[in-house]
This record gives structure tokens, C-alpha cells and sequence, in this order.
């Protein structure tokens, strides 16, 4: 990657002027304005700035001892001390030659790989995934996916909701309506599991007995009594089989489900030590840490062990993160959920920082907007149900078959039905994606499942539009498309795409730093478009012999990162369309 050549040109330079330097802030990024150069770094700036040095004398001076001429036309100063690098197209050339013949695709493996613990989806057990599921299982998936792909090794755990309140609840109103609930011969089905969860809420908010008896519930589970145990194992072993059944149709993998109740007996001890070690203090009857040194949190506490003696989601986090500390010694734990939960995820980091000190660990909470209606509301049926996953899944691969069959209607019902599969699917990730995660968006069947514009069966079909040209090439033996001599690139459409395809790295690498995918659909939108431009101006099949099987390549290696790119977006491609 020629950019990290520049870099390590450029850390030279720098350590031969200011030996003490900072050379990990020495980054080389894609240049906002092409016509000032490819490349640009900004990072002389921030060296002057901590030494009071003049920011363009700095840049000038590194400027003297900078050796890239191998790789730039042109190195120049730009503004305050700015430095703008112009690359040769000899040796933007060489790099898709390494990258035909076998090199890797534009991105590097990271230096330092690290081990990270990604916690996302977590659904709660007895109830249907719904729409609201959707982005914290897309989200975390594709983070996890990008993060592989850059080497590091990662842990996926499905902390899912199978523990508390809600399941005495539930316990409790099918163990009195249902005469053989906790027997051999019970079988529930998730429709009648959600059925029973609304009865039993409505009954807990509206009769005192009955919410006195839930709670009794909760504590025959804690003692593991017999009946009540067997009772909630099956709401457990139904719940997960209807989850894995649409992780299993989304291609989402995880390495590890622990779910709350994995942590029920390590939540009294942490409760006593944050309270040995000050960090809790009794108030009103219940324990609580309290955060007077944060503003934001300075009225809003949190509670680690209630009046009644129970234990919360903020206790069930804080055992979790010190699980997983010991079990698998992350650097970093991601946790992906939407953005309410931004308080208690402060809380719990400010907690666990005070409770552990020592421990090295970078927490980060990715959050993320609303999936919103036509309306502008929560996206919902019309009835106001949460709408499930299930049916929302259906809905697109039916809306897909129709698109398909319209435009292919010869094709044999089981070929369209798996195209509309792969691009059903793909339109609803894609539309999860592409907007920035922490904003709301529309949900709209049309602008997501639209051929143009920038969606995933857009992207799909240019994908399928490469694959077409090599299917035309004679004799076959051709189709890898592989040049045997030297690259030489002589349009500018030609050159826009090597360029364009070269910053592939670079943007994988901001989707991980920044847990944001959307950096990746914008990248992979704008390498179709330059596609578009360069096999408009430059004919690929009936051109020259001398051109023919470099811009072959070119079109090799634009299908490979799509299908690398949309691959980590967690999407499928196809050959045909």
C-alpha cells in the first residue's frame, strides 16, 4: 500500500529533524482535494504545536530529508503546514501489479494485533426479535468482520437477556395457566411465549398478588427449584433456537452466548467488594455509586444492589466485564446498543475504572440512532406492534422475488428465489449501514431494494457486471484476467480507479478505529461509479492487445473489493443478476 510506504518515508524524515518525535501520529490519508495531490498529512502541524515551532519551517525542514521520489511526482507545502504528496503513476501501477499477481488486496494486516471482545444483538429470551434487534446485530457483525480482516482476534458474545424480573413474570402466569408447565410434557412455541409475556405484564402492572407472586417466582429460579428451573430452560431453549434461526439466515456467527444468568452467582460478591472498597455506599436501603466528580452523572446514580436486596443490569455488566478480563485478557470490549443506553454505559465505565484501576482495558460504547417509520416515529406495524424480524426478513426477499421475476422472468423459480435472498438481505444490512450510526433513519422498502443510487443491489449488480465480462471472454483460460507484462496506465479513468482502489485499506482501517461501516458503503458506492466511468471511456473486450489485459485487471480487482467490501458489510454477491 502506497501510503504506508509514504509513511514510513515520511517517520524517516521526521526522526532525522526531531529524533524524539511521536511517529504513530504520523499518518498519511487520502488528500480531500484531488487536484492538490493523492495523499496529504496534516500531522506536522500538531508536532509544531507541541514544540512552538512554526508549522511551514517544520514541513520545510522535513521536506529537505523527505526520499520519496521512487513513489511522488510532487511533494509540496500546503497552508499552515500541510505536506501534499502526488504519486506516480509508474508506481500506482506496481501496486495493482502486486495486487494481480497475488499481493494483498489494498490492506495490510494491523502491526499489533489485539484481542477484542465485541458484545452485540443480545436479544432478551421469551420474546421475538424484532425490528429493534437489527442494528446492534448488523452493526456488530460487520465490526467484526472488518476487524478480523485486519488481523485481530476477535470475540464475539451474545450477552443475551435470560435472568430477572420479567421471568418471574412469565413463570409465574404459565405455571397458573398452564397445568402442566415445568413437566415433560409442555411444548411452547415463541408466538405463545410473547403471548404469555403480554398477559403476564398486564397482570404484574395491574394486580398486587399477582406481582408479589412474580417476584416469589424470581427466587424459586435463584434457588433453582425444580419446576420453575425446568420451566425457564425450555423458554431458553426456544427463545435461542428462534434466534439462531435468524442469526443463521443473516450469516451472523458468534463465539460465545453467556447470557445474564451465567453471572447470577458472581453479582454478590462484586457487590460486597465495591462496598469493602468504598466505592458503593448504602443509600435509602439500596447500594449505589454515586458520581459527584462527573457532571453529567453527578444526579443520576447507579444502583448496584436494590432495596429488596436484587440485583440490576448495572451489577450483571460489571460481573461480565470482569469475566471476560480474566477469560479472554482483551485490550478493547465494544459494546453495541442503542443510544438510551448512553448514561447507563458511562456509569458502568466510571464504575469499573474506580473498581479495577489497573486493568488495561479500552471500553468503548458504539451506539446507534432509531429505525424510524414513514412518520417519523419508531418503526412499528400500523397496530403499533413491534414489528418481527422474522416477517421484516420475509417481507424483503418477497419484494426482491418480485423485482427479479420482473426483469427475469425466464429464470427457474429456484434461481430467482436465491437471487432475491442475497438481495432481499442485502438491501435491508445495507440500509442499516450506510447511514452515520448515530443518527435515525427511514426505514423505505424503495430506496433500499432500488437498482441505482447508492444501496446494496446498486452495488451487487455492478459486482455481476464485471463477472458478465469475464464470462465473454475467449478462450476461457483468459477469464482471470491476469497481465503477463508490465501495467501501464494511460487514461485518466484508468488511473482514477488504481487510485481509488488503492485507499481500500485506509478505509477499513477508519471503520475500525471510528466503529463506523457507513465509511466503507460511501467507499465501495464511489469505486462502483469510477468503475462506471472507466468502462464507459475505456473498452475492455475490443481494446487494443497491448491494453486489453490491464484493464482486465482493472476490472479483476474492482470485483475482488467489492466482494471484499460488501463481504464485511456482511452481504453476499452474486455472479448473475
Amino acid at each position: 500500500m502506497l501510503h504506508s510506504v509514504l509513511e514510513q518515508h515520511l517517520r524517516l524524515a521526521v526522526t532525522a529533524v526531531l529524533p524524539d518525535a511521536n511517529l504513530n501520529a504520523l499518518l498519511v490519508r487520502p488528500c480531500p482535494d484531488p487536484k492538490f495531490g493523492d495523499y496529504q498529512t496534516a500531522a506536522l502541524m500538531t508536532l509544531a504545536k507541541e514544540r512552538k515551532m512554526n508549522p511551514r519551517q517544520l514541513a520545510t525542514d522535513v521536506l529537505e530529508k523527505l526520499d520519496a521520489g521512487d513513489i511522488c511526482e510532487k511533494v509540496e507545502i500546503a497552508g499552515a503546514g500541510f505536506i501534499n504528496f502526488r504519486l506516480r503513476v509508474s508506481a500506482i501501477a506496481g501496486a495493482l501489479e502486486s495486487a494481480i499477481q497475488g499481493g494483498p488486496l489494498f490492506h495490510r494486516k494491523a502491526a499489533r494485533p489485539r484481542t477484542i471482545v465485541i458484545d452485540f444483538s443480545s436479544p432478551n429470551v421469551a420474546k421475538p426479535m424484532h425490528v429493534g434487534h437489527i442494528r446492534s446485530t448488523i452493526l456488530g457483525d460487520s465490526l467484526a468482520r472488518v476487524l478480523r480482516l485486519l488481523g485481530h482476534q476477535v470475540i464475539a458474545d451474545n450477552h443475551i437477556g435470560d435472568w430477572g424480573t420479567q421471568f418471574g413474570m412469565l413463570l409465574h402466569y404459565v405455571k397458573t395457566a398452564q397445568p402442566d408447565a415445568g413437566t415433560d410434557s409442555m411444548q411452547f412455541r415463541i408466538a405463545d411465549l410473547e403471548a404469555f409475556y403480554k398477559e403476564a405484564k398486564k397482570r404484574f402492572d395491574e394486580d398486587l398478588a399477582f406481582a408479589d407472586a412474580a417476584r416469589r417466582a424470581v427466587v424459586d429460579l435463584q434457588a433453582s427449584e425444580p419446576r420453575t428451573l425446568k420451566l425457564w430452560e425450555v423458554f431458553c431453549q426456544e427463545s435461542m433456537r428462534h434466534c439462531e434461526g435468524i442469526y443463521q439466515r443473516l450469516g451472523v456467527k458468534f463465539d460465545h452466548t453467556l447470557g445474564e444468568s451465567f453471572y447470577n452467582s458472581k453479582l454478590r460478591p462484586v457487590a460486597e467488594e465495591l462496598k469493602t472498597k468504598g466505592i458503593a455506599q448504602e443509600s435509602a436501603g439500596a447500594l449505589a455509586v454515586f458520581f459527584e466528580d462527573i457532571p453529567q452523572l453527578k444526579d443520576h446514580p447507579a444502583i448496584i444492589q436494590k432495596r429488596d436486596g436484587g440485583f440490576n443490569y448495572m451489577t450483571t455488566d460489571l460481573a461480565t466485564l470482569a469475566y471476560r478480563l480474566d477469560t479472554w485478557r482483551p485490550e478493547e470490549i465494544i459494546y453495541v446498543t442503542d443510544g438510551r443506553q448512553q448514561a447507563h454505559f458511562q456509569q458502568l465505565f466510571a464504575t469499573f475504572k474506580r473498581w479495577q484501576s489497573d486493568a488495561n482495558v479500552k471500553l468503548a460504547h458504539v451506539w446507534f440512532g432509531m429505525v424510524l417509520g414513514d412518520d417519523g416515529k419508531p418503526f412499528k406495524t400500523r397496530s403499533g406492534e413491534n414489528i418481527k424480524l422474522t416477517e421484516l426478513l420475509d417481507e424483503a426477499e418477497e419484494r426482491a422475488l418480485k423485482i427479479v421475476t420482473e426483469k427475469n422472468s425466464d429464470l427457474p423459480e429456484t434461481e430467482r428465489r436465491e437471487i432475491a435472498r442475497v438481495v432481499g438481505l442485502g438491501a435491508v444490512k445495507y440500509a442499516d449501514l450506510l447511514p452515520n450510526r448515530q443518527t435515525d433513519y427511514v426505514f423505505s422498502w424503495d430506496k433500499m431494494l432500488a437498482l441505482n443510487g447508492n444501496t446494496a443491489p446498486y452495488l451487487q449488480y455492478a459486482y455481476a457486471r464485471i463477472q458478465s465480462i469475464f464470462r465473454k471472454l475467449e478462450p476461457p483460460a483468459l477469464a482471470e484476467g491476469r497481465p503477463t507484462g508490465k501495467f501501464v496506465l494511460t487514461k485518466p479513468e484508468e488511473i482514477a480507479l488504481a487510485k481509488h482502489l488503492m485507499n481500500f485499506g485506509i478505509v477499513l482501517e477508519a471503520v475500525a478505529e471510528e466503529y463506523r461501516p457507513n465509511y466503507l458503503c460511501n467507499y465501495l458506492y464511489d469505486l462502483a461509479g469510477h468503475f462506471a466511468r472507466f468502462y464507459e471511456s475505456c473498452p475492455v473486450l475490443k481494446a487494443e492487445p497491448a491494453e486489453r489485459p490491464v484493464r482486465l485487471a482493472l476490472c479483476d480487482l474492482t470485483a475482488r473489493v467489492l466482494q471484499q467490501g460488501l463481504d464485511v458489510l456482511g452481504i453476499e454477491t452474486l455472479g448473475q443478476m
